[in-house]
């Protein structure tokens, strides 16, 4: 599985940092550690990011559903 994050260009430096590391999975606790910001500045700067219109694709290769090589009908069964 692959995440993208579209829109980055609208961010500023440090809202890009701070989504980056949300998307990851981080916490706000450990963003603000890592950015040495406050828990409130980090906020602000998802939420200002958020604004700004950024989204998350994620882009799954149909080996990992198990679909590569199968033809499927409309309401997704295989054919076999």
């Amino acid at each position: 599985m692959h995440l993208e994050i579209r829109g980055l260009e609208k961010l500023s430096f440090r809202e890009r940092q701070a989504v980056m590391l949300k998307e990851s999975g981080k916490s706000l606790e450990d963003i603000s550690k890592r950015l040495h910001l406050s828990q409130s500045s980090v906020a602000t700067l998802l939420t200002r990011a958020r604004s700004k219109g950024y989204e998350i694709v994620c882009i799954i290769p149909g080996g990992e559903l198990g679909l590569e090589g199968e033809e499927l009908d409309e309401d997704g069964s295989s054919e076999d």
